[in-house]
């Protein structure tokens, strides 16, 4: 059947396709802030032999763990290349979920059998406390205060803050180069404070998230951002045309896997698990899949503190 189309009905039909272009034009672009959450690659990921661990015993959280069927950890989800889950799989992905699973199959445990959980830096210490996890591994810092209340494998990784910056300025090679630039970290971040402290003539910003200070330094309406190169490295690796880590590191973190504080057993097991991957070359591969994709080649893994 025949229909006659009026001048504003064409003239609606043009503004809708118009809409439509732009809509596509601006999704093409992807320039407009931070590039949405992506994990590495699967295929480039390393698999990991799974141990017969029968002869660890004396666990309580192992013990636990084989009861259910599975392990339960503890990861960030919202750190790019270290601890990211998608929202349409939820699935995670980066190189402290990498850490997980080389150590869990160390346990004796595939990557099917664990089950990974989100748990904010607060809640860190009273997850592992009362059996909500049986470790962590989420960028989580070794220290003295921390190990009244939990235990610690590793370090697996060292960490310190360094600065993002665009691929293209020059101008910024560490924080003595800071002076009038525009600074962002997390509002009240320990990081945040030091740059407060120690270089007092950078024009400091804080905001809620470092997500919501990549999109502004992207944008150009910061000059650095600030948090543990790790951090840095994980955004760096989405676009790595885009941005850098730049700098020496000023300030030392050393990343371990947290575990309830009286299992020893666990711990001293974890500590194994981390020597065998770093000797054997699945820690190496595991960064090369991820942060390492920011273009930074991988470190030396940090010698083990068996306390």
């Amino acid at each position: 059947m025949n229909r006659t189309t009026t001048p504003a009905a064409r003239a609606r039909g043009r503004l809708t396709a118009a809409a439509l272009l732009l809509a596509l034009l601006a999704a093409g672009c992807g320039k407009a802030g931070t590039p949405p959450p992506k994990g590495p690659q699967p295929s480039a990921l390393p698999s990991y032999q799974v141990q017969d661990a029968s002869s660890i015993t004396g666990s309580p959280t192992l013990d636990a763990a084989r009861s259910r069927g599975h392990l339960v950890v503890g990861a960030k989800e919202d750190q790019p290349y270290l601890g990211q889950k998608n929202p349409a799989t939820g699935e995670y992905s980066g190189f402290d979920i990498e850490i997980a699973k080389m150590v869990g199959a160390f346990l004796g445990f595939p990557p099917e059998r664990i089950q990974f959980k989100t748990i904010a830096s607060a809640n860190r210490e009273t997850a592992l406390q009362n059996g909500q996890v049986d470790y962590y591994v989420g960028t989580y810092t070794i220290n003295d205060n921390r190990k009244k209340l939990v235990g610690f494998a590793g370090p697996y990784f060292i960490a310190g803050q360094s600065l993002l910056v665009r691929k293209n300025d020059d101008s910024i090679h560490g924080p003595q180069d800071l002076d009038g630039k525009k600074v962002c970290s997390a509002s009240g971040s320990t990081p945040y404070q030091r740059i407060q402290s120690q270089y007092p003539k950078a024009h400091l910003i804080g905001y809620d998230t470092y997500s919501a200070c990549v999109d502004n330094l992207i944008t150009g309406q910061v000059d650095a951002v600030t948090t543990d190169n790790a951090i840095l490295l994980g955004y760096a690796a989405k676009v790595p045309d885009e941005l850098k880590v730049v700098g020496p590191l000023f300030s030392t973190e050393p990343y371990g896997i947290g575990t309830p504080k009286n299992d020893t057993v666990l711990r001293g097991a974890l500590n194994d698990a981390l020597e065998h991957h770093e000797q054997n070359g699945d820690w190496k591969k595991a960064f090369e899949a991820t942060l390492g994709l920011s273009g930074a080649p991988a470190p030396t893994p940090p010698k083990i503190d068996r306390y």
